[in-house]
C-alpha cells in the first residue's frame, strides 16, 4: 500500500461532502488521493456498482457524507424514499468498506435521531429513550440504523479485522453547497430564498410556516467539516475512551439556539429584506426544541468557529452565485 492514503467522500456535491473535500485540501491532502464519484457515476443504493466501485478503487478511509435529506415537507411527502435510499445507501458503504478492508470510517448522522422530546440539550444517551418526531420518523431510523450499523462491525471486526468506524452528529447545517429548492429545503436555505426573492420583488411580507416559537440550533458547514476531520483523525484509544461500544457516536454543535422567530430576523438582515414577517401558524411547528449537548467533542478539542451572523452573510453570497 502507498503511504498516501486515499480518501473516499461519499457525497462530496452535497454540502457537508463539499465542505469536507474543501477541508482536506486546505490541509494539504492532494487532490489526486481524494476519491469521488457523482450520483449519475455512481448509484449507492446499487449494492453491485458499490462493490465494482470499492474492489476498483480501495480506498484507505471513507467518509459518508451521502443521504437524502430535506425539510419537513419533503420528509412527510416521501417517507418511503428517505427511509429506504438512507439504509441502503449506509449498508452499501459500510459492508463493501468492510469488504474492501477499510479500516477507517467516518458516519454522518443528524441530530433528529433523538426522541421529539428529549431532555435540552440533548445528549448522546438520549438516543433510544422515547418516540422520535413523526415528520421526520423514517429519516430518523435510517440514521439510527446507520449508528448501529457502524458499532456492529465495530464489535464484530474491530479486534480480528482494525474496523474502526465512526459516527458524529451535526445540528441543523447551512452555508454553501446547500439546496435551496422551494419545497424540498431546510429552514435556513429556505428563508435565504424567500427573503431574497421578497426583495427583489418589493414584496411588503413574507410568511413563514409555523408559529415561529421553535428553538433550534445552526452549525456553519466548514465548521462542521472541521469537526468531522477532528473526530476521524482522533486516536483510537481518545475515541473509545470518550465513547462506548454501543454508545459510540458523537454530538456537533454550535452550543447555542435560537427561536425561529429570531433566526427569520437573523436571515433577512443578512438578506437586507426589510418588509415584515407572517407566521402562518396553521402549518406544523416539528419539534418545540432541538439543542445538542456537544461537551463530549468539546472536551476532545473541538469547537464551532463561525458566528450565525458571519455563517449567514456567506451562505447568502453562495445563494446569489449559485442563482446567478
Amino acid at each position: 500500500m502507498s503511504s498516501l492514503e486515499y480518501i473516499y467522500i461519499a457525497g462530496h456535491r452535497g454540502m457537508v461532502g463539499g465542505a469536507i473535500m474543501r477541508a482536506l485540501v486546505a490541509r494539504g491532502h492532494p487532490t489526486k488521493a481524494i476519491v469521488t464519484r457523482s450520483h449519475a457515476e455512481l448509484d449507492l443504493t446499487d449494492q453491485a456498482a458499490v462493490r465494482a466501485f470499492f474492489a476498483k478503487e480501495r480506498p484507505d478511509q471513507v467518509y459518508l457524507a451521502a443521504a437524502k435529506v430535506g425539510g419537513i415537507h419533503a420528509n412527510n411527502s416521501y417517507p418511503a424514499e428517505f427511509i429506504y435510499d438512507n439504509l441502503m445507501v449506509q449498508a452499501n458503504v459500510v459492508h463493501e468498506a468492510f469488504r474492501h478492508g477499510v479500516k477507517k470510517l467516518l458516519f454522518l448522522g443528524s441530530s433528529c435521531i433523538y426522541p421529539k422530546l428529549a431532555p435540552q440539550p440533548m445528549a448522546e444517551d438520549a438516543l433510544l429513550t422515547g418516540p422520535l418526531e413523526p415528520t421526520n420518523e423514517p429519516y430518523a431510523v435510517a440514521k439510527i440504523a446507520g449508528i448501529k450499523l457502524c458499532e456492529s462491525y465495530n464489535r464484530q471486526y474491530g479486534a480480528s479485522h482494525g474496523v474502526d468506524y465512526r459516527s458524529v452528529m451535526p445540528t441543523n447545517l447551512y452555508g454553501p453547497g446547500d439546496n435551496y429548492h422551494p419545497e424540498n429545503s431546510h429552514v435556513v436555505p429556505a428563508l435565504i430564498r424567500r427573503f431574497h426573492e421578497a426583495k427583489v420583488n418589493a414584496l411588503p411580507e413574507v410568511v413563514i410556516w409555523g408559529t415561529g416559537k421553535p428553538r433550534r440550533e445552526f452549525l456553519y458547514v466548514d465548521d462542521m467539516a472541521a469537526a468531522s476531520l477532528h473526530v476521524m483523525n482522533l486516536p483510537k484509544t481518545t475515541y473509545d475512551a470518550h465513547t462506548t461500544p454501543m454508545q459510540s457516536h458523537l454530538n456537533v454543535g454550535y452550543g447555542e439556539d435560537l427561536s425561529i422567530a429570531e433566526l427569520a430576523l437573523e436571515v433577512s438582515a443578512a438578506v437586507g429584506y426589510s418588509g415584515s414577517i407572517h407566521f402562518d401558524t396553521s402549518k406544523p411547528d416539528g419539534s418545540p426544541r432541538k439543542l445538542m449537548d456537544s461537551s463530549r467533542l468539546q472536551s476532545l478539542g473541538w469547537r464551532a468557529q463561525t458566528s450565525l451572523s458571519a455563517g449567514l452573510a456567506m451562505a447568502y453570497r453562495d445563494y446569489l452565485k449559485t442563482t446567478a
